[in-house]
């Protein structure tokens, strides 16, 4: 238990406090301790009813199924991987705007799921993560199934036509595909690469909670697509991410 707990406390501390609550609330509809549908998210009961827990809720849910329940430790995986090479890679030291890029992507998430009924929300958030990891290492080297390798950059979109093929939905994917999208196109390609207005900026406030680590002003200073894109040596393939077998996701 001791290694447990040792490797738990070795998770970057954002990550590990999603990681953690996305075990805690699936468990606790798993118990019945609450009745599941009340973790659903629902846009009656939220705009008639006032249930204002239910888009925190339905993005930290998942149903635990004998069905369900390996896509369920899939999407942990995912959270745990590419949020944690996030926070303590293009993000190092600068906890204030990797929370701004999780409260933005979460509330562009939110919104779509309102207009189009999109009761589950823990996919397209962690998909939306995933995206930004590919964009910030667009050219490490993924490996997919049949050993099939390509670049980190296509790696969101790869997920997403896999599960198109094997008859899955792929909703929540391209939902989160297309708001990680916007995320690093606001605040990274269309003011710093073309020279277009800065529409988005980490708040002050969260600055003041979440002080940068290190040295040097708030922010970014150097737009992602302009430097070379950082080795992600996971599993110790020299350079290549080892992304394992395909998986289905996007199934409720």
């Amino acid at each position: 238990m001791s290694d447990i707990g040792d490797w738990f406390r070795s998770i970057p501390f954002i990550t590990r406090y999603w990681f953690a609550a996305s075990i805690a609330v699936p468990l606790i509809g798993k118990l019945g301790l609450v009745d599941f549908r009340n973790l659903l998210l629902f846009p009656e009961m939220v705009f008639s009813r006032f249930h204002i827990w239910r888009p925190v809720t339905a993005t930290l849910y998942f149903p635990i199924t004998p069905n369900t329940g390996f896509l369920y430790l899939v999407n942990l995986y995912f959270l745990y991987h590419y949020s944690t090479r996030l926070e303590t890679g293009s993000f190092d030291g600068r906890p204030a705007d990797y929370i701004f890029m999780l409260l933005f992507n979460w509330i562009c998430i939110v919104i779509t799921g309102l207009l189009i009924n999109m009761q589950l929300l823990m996919i397209p958030l962690i998909m939306s993560v995933l995206y930004v990891w590919a964009q910030f290492n667009k050219d490490t080297v993924v490996s997919f199934w049949f050993g099939t390798q390509f670049k980190a950059h296509y790696l969101p979109w790869v997920i997403l036509a896999f599960n198109f093929i094997i008859g899955g939905s792929f909703v929540n994917e391209l939902t989160g595909n297309l708001v990680g999208h916007l995320y690093f196109f606001l605040m990274f390609k269309y003011p710093m690469d073309l020279g277009g207005r800065a529409f988005l900026s980490t708040p002050e406030f969260l600055y003041r909670f979440f002080p940068n680590r290190r040295g040097g002003v708030s922010g970014f200073g150097v737009p992602p697509t302009r430097r070379q894109a950082p080795q992600d040596n996971a599993g110790g393939l020299g350079g290549r991410h080892n992304w394992g077998q395909g998986f289905r996701l996007g199934g409720e």
